[in-house]
């Protein structure tokens, strides 16, 4: 009993279904005609996979329950094994407790698990529940053999079933409860009540209750389904919020004024069955199948109808082999698409769809004849019992082939939903729809759907050609384009060039029939096509042959919507300007601010509308190279040519005064249309450019030039002074003005001499040009630089010496005043000199006192003890030690002098060493010649020596202050003396 769930075999392994086999065997292998590879290369596991539970009954099977994974069956006579199917190794054996000869007739588990009613064929009827294991009968059952239990699955839990519905077989419809906990004192029977509500007959007499169910739809709305031999029974009522728990007698009691609903067959094999279909756990159902005399009434359930609850009802008749009176079904299960006969020896499994049988699993001898068949709702299972085997059928991928059917029934949208995850099928789906529509002239319909398939290109392209549906194929041909990869550049150019042509050729189709309405539709569908982004990149790579397309067809409109897509403003402009529409021109140009076609079509403007043009110009500002419009400019035509000028000095303007250009040629351009055109101005901007070469951005010699070819003689006066030839502009201002020349003359102020020649000229001019002597004198005044013996040579013999008296006096009396100055300089240079030569001579005379203690100020050793040096400051250092410090501080030159000095102070002390030896005695003059020489220059070398490291000290002098700057360690020498701290 340890392996009674987990250890099974599978009793399918040898042989599949008829059904399953002829599926296997039509499958077809390569290429279909979808594009789609079907190729199997196992077979696919069954719908419905048997498997036989191992276990052993130590005594016969005599009824059989399941549900929510509890397993109850009735062995023998007084046994009752329960299993938890969660853990199948630890089953439950109880006695039941009956020594007469009672059987168990039907046995009733709810949809928790917990309660199981045992109805026995004594018109009893014993209770169980799944956390006990006392057998309890229900005494207010008494008398009741029952057929038939209706769950509450709203209000029902593990402890108590809440109100439920009993059917017997006499056709009394009872209301009942049980409890599965002690009662009071007085009351220890766990049915709490149990009344009758409602009886069922048929051809006036009672019938069974086969079957019964109860259903909560919307609103507080009931349902519940009674079936007998050969009719079904509806009972729809409401229940006040709040009061389900009082049980299900006013439904019954809103129904007593009518006639209860219900459906009869005139088939009758003695009993009938009906099952539902739940699609997920704790929801109401979803369909319904009736086994019955007639076949199985199938249909779904409506819980939105106000008085009937089955909608969609059919009924399929049983198979020939099926004989009611020979060879009944037994029992019924419902799935999702299939519902599951049950006859004596077999299992069918009938499509609810079109009534076909897909799968029959005949069950060999052995194992005797079938009794029953369940559908455990929480685990899906379909459990099948004889009287020495139990077998349960697993249910994978129902809905694979459902698609198939709906297909074959046109129902396409209900195919497509069972194959979403099964593209190859989806394809054929979607192919058999497009067809169809073909075929009853939805050509739009159809061309959606072909452009979803994998169908050959060609071949539906052409199929809507030869229909000359021109709409379809292009519906077709857009799909087929929006679902290309970008990657598939050659199709996307193909489909966007033919559905070009398929626009242009409906738009020029429409324009002939004066349709507008259409055309506009058709007209904003096609540039919402050309503008889209998805295909962008095609267009611009091919906006050349789409601009032929719109050409041939005469599409201008179009075309120059297409051009703006593309951003091909060129074409746009090019377009307005072949128009004279210069102003929707400039307004595309404006728009978009390309530098590049404003240096293109600004000629051209400018000839037409000079003025809005430097508008624009002045609106882009900085982002316009000036330079590069200078040929617009200068295209002048002889008409408007004086507005043209005027506009064009403007812009100059703007460029120079507000933009700040510095471009030469924008300046020399400026300057030249001043000087032809606004002479008024040329002054001002000559004055305004500045004073210095430096400054100005304009060329100077093109200026001049200018200036002179049209007579402008101050504006040459003034670029002669930028360009400081002084002559030549103050020999030019004198022909215009005397003041303009004095200003001129006054420019060069490092350069006495030429400012004075400079204002001879003047002065020459004034005397012998315009012959006033006056102002003669007044240009003595205003240059301190001339006297009157220089201007005199100017006059002429006549002139009395009466206008120069003043000039005369004035000149000798500065002269006198000179003389005064110098005299009194010499005196204070003589008395200066005297002082000198007392310090000289008071200096000779210092001295110094040394004592016996002091020590040198550098090595800090006696100083007496070496020759030394002793400075007014009252600094001391020793010879060698004041040496080593000084020399580090000279220059290169002083070193290397230095050095050479010590070197000829060296050689003479080695010569006066040798002399010291006996010489002879002719001789001896001629050594005391030599001596002396040597001596004295010995003094001089010492002498130069002390005059470079001794003429100041190193601590107080100028040396220090220069070497204040340098670093205490040379910085070449600084790694060294870094490692000998280390």
């Amino acid at each position: 009993m340890t392996s009674i769930i987990e250890q099974f075999e599978d009793s399918q392994n040898t042989r599949q279904s008829v059904q399953q086999r002829n599926r296997l065997s039509s499958a077809n292998i390569g290429m279909t005609h979808s594009g789609f590879v079907n190729v199997r290369l196992e077979e696919e596991k069954p719908i419905f996979n048997k498997q036989r539970i191992d276990f052993t009954p130590p005594e016969k099977i005599n009824h059989l329950a399941v549900c929510n994974n509890q397993l109850c069956m009735s062995l023998g006579k007084d046994t009752l094994l329960r299993i938890d199917l969660a853990k199948p190794d630890q089953p439950n054996q109880v006695e039941l407790g009956r020594k007469d000869d009672s059987k168990v007739y039907r046995l009733f588990l709810d949809p928790t698990g917990s309660h199981l009613l045992i109805s026995v064929s004594t018109s009893e009827c014993l209770y169980l529940n799944r956390n006990t294991q006392k057998v309890r009968s229900l005494s207010r059952w008494k008398g009741h053999l029952i057929e038939s239990v209706g769950w509450n699955k709203l209000l029902g839990n593990e402890t108590n079933t809440g109100p439920i519905l009993v059917g017997t077989t006499q056709g009394i419809i009872f209301e009942a409860e049980i409890s599965a906990t002690e009662g009071s004192l007085f009351n220890t029977n766990p049915d709490q009540f149990f009344r009758q509500v409602h009886s069922l007959e048929e051809d006036g007499k009672p019938a069974p209750v086969c079957c019964l169910e109860v259903e909560r739809g919307p609103e507080n709305k009931y349902f519940i389904i009674a079936t007998t031999r050969k009719r079904l029974f509806q009972f729809v009522g409401k229940v006040a919020e709040g009061s389900e728990q009082q049980g299900f007698s006013s439904i019954f009691n809103q129904n007593q004024e009518l006639l209860p609903s219900f459906q009869e067959f005139p088939a009758d094999m003695g009993y009938s069955e009906i099952t539902f279909y739940t699609s997920k756990l704790r929801t109401s159902p979803k369909a319904f199948a009736w086994m019955m005399g007639n076949g199985v009434l199938y249909g779904q359930l409506d819980y939105v109808r106000p008085d009937s609850l089955l909608s969609d009802v059919q009924v399929w008749e049983y198979t020939p082999d099926i004989d009611i009176n020979l060879r009944k079904p037994i029992s019924i299960v419902l799935t999702q698409f299939h519902f599951l006969l049950l006859l004596s020896d077999r299992v069918k499994a009938i499509c609810t769809l079109n009534g076909q049988v897909v799968y029959e699993d005949v069950f060999p001898d052995k194992f005797g004849t079938l009794q029953k068949m369940i559908k455990d709702p929480v685990g899906g299972l379909v459990w099948i019992y004889t009287e020495r085997a139990v077998f349960r059928y697993h249910i994978q991928r129902e809905a694979r082939d459902v698609w198939q059917m709906y297909m074959s029934m046109n129902k396409f949208d209900l195919a497509k939903e069972y194959c979403r995850d099964r593209p190859e099928c989806m394809d054929m789906v979607l192919a058999k729809e497009a067809e169809h529509c073909f075929e009853n002239k939805r050509f739009l319909e159809s061309a959606k759907c072909y452009a979803l398939t994998q169908n050959y290109f060609e071949e539906i392209a052409l199929k809507f050609i030869e229909a000359k549906q021109e709409e379809a194929l292009k519906e077709f041909l857009q799909k087929k384009l929006n679902n290309l990869k970008q990657t598939e550049r050659t199709q996307i150019t193909l489909l966007v060039t033919w559905l070009t042509e398929l626009y242009l050729n409906r738009l020029g189709q429409l324009e002939s029939d004066g349709n507008s309405i259409i055309f506009q539709e058709t007209r904003n569908e096609f540039r919402q096509f050309l503008c889209s982004s998805k295909h962008k990149e095609c267009l611009f790579n091919n906006r050349s042959t789409i601009y032929d397309l719109l050409a041939s067809h005469g599409n201008v409109d179009d075309m120059v919507y297409f051009s703006v897509v593309m951003q091909d403003y060129e074409r746009v402009i090019s377009h307005h300007c072949q128009h004279d529409d210069y102003s929707a021109a400039l307004e595309v140009l404006s728009k978009h601010c390309d530098q590049k076609l404003f240096y293109k079509f600004s000629p051209v403007l400018m000839q037409h509308i000079p003025k809005n043009v430097v508008d624009a110009w002045i609106q882009m500002g900085k982002r316009l190279d000036p330079k590069k419009l200078i040929p617009a400019l200068m295209n002048y035509s002889q008409m408007g040519s004086t507005q043209q000028i005027s506009e064009t000095i403007r812009y100059m303007e703007f460029c120079v005064y507000e933009l700040n250009v510095t471009e030469e040629a924008i300046h020399n351009y400026l300057l030249s249309l001043y000087a032809k055109y606004k002479s008024d101005s040329l002054l001002l901007y000559l004055e305004q450019a500045g004073t210095h070469a430096s400054e100005i951005h304009y060329d100077l010699k093109y200026a001049l030039r200018l200036c002179a070819e049209h007579g402008y003689l101050r504006a040459c006066v003034l670029v002669y002074r930028i360009m400081e030839l002084y002559e030549e502009a103050v020999d030019l201002a004198l022909q215009v003005d005397v003041d303009l020349a004095k200003s001129c003359a006054d420019l060069p102020e490092d350069d006495e001499e030429l400012r004075k020649k400079l204002w001879l000229k003047i002065a020459r001019h004034v005397v012998q040009e315009e012959k006033d002597v006056k102002k003669a004198m007044n240009c003595l005044s205003s240059c301190n630089l001339l006297k009157i013996e220089d201007i005199l040579p100017f006059f002429p013999d006549f002139v009395t010496i009466d206008h120069f008296k003043e000039a005369i006096c004035s000149s000798l009396e500065e002269y006198n005043q000179h003389i005064e100055e110098l005299k009194q300089e010499m005196e204070e240079a003589t008395e200066s000199a005297k002082r000198i030569r007392e310090d000289i001579q008071e200096m000779r005379n210092k001295y110094g006192v040394v004592d016996s203690q002091e020590k040198c100020a550098t090595c800090d050793f006696p100083l007496l003890n070496r020759p030394f040096y002793l400075f007014l400051c009252g600094h001391m250092f020793h010879y060698d030690c004041l040496f080593q410090e000084v020399t580090p501080h000279l220059t290169t030159f002083k070193q290397n002098r230095l050095e050479e000095l010590q070197k000829k102070l060296a050689a003479t002390t080695q010569s006066s060493k040798s002399r010291h030896r006996p010489v002879p005695k002719d001789e001896g003059d001629t050594s005391s010649l030599e001596k002396g020489n040597a001596g004295a220059s010995r003094e001089q070398i010492k002498s130069d020596i002390d005059d470079m490291i001794a003429s100041e000290c190193v601590y107080c002098g100028e040396l220090m202050i220069r070497s204040i700057d340098k670093p205490f360690i040379d910085p070449q020498k600084f790694e060294e003396d870094k490692s000998s701290w280390l």
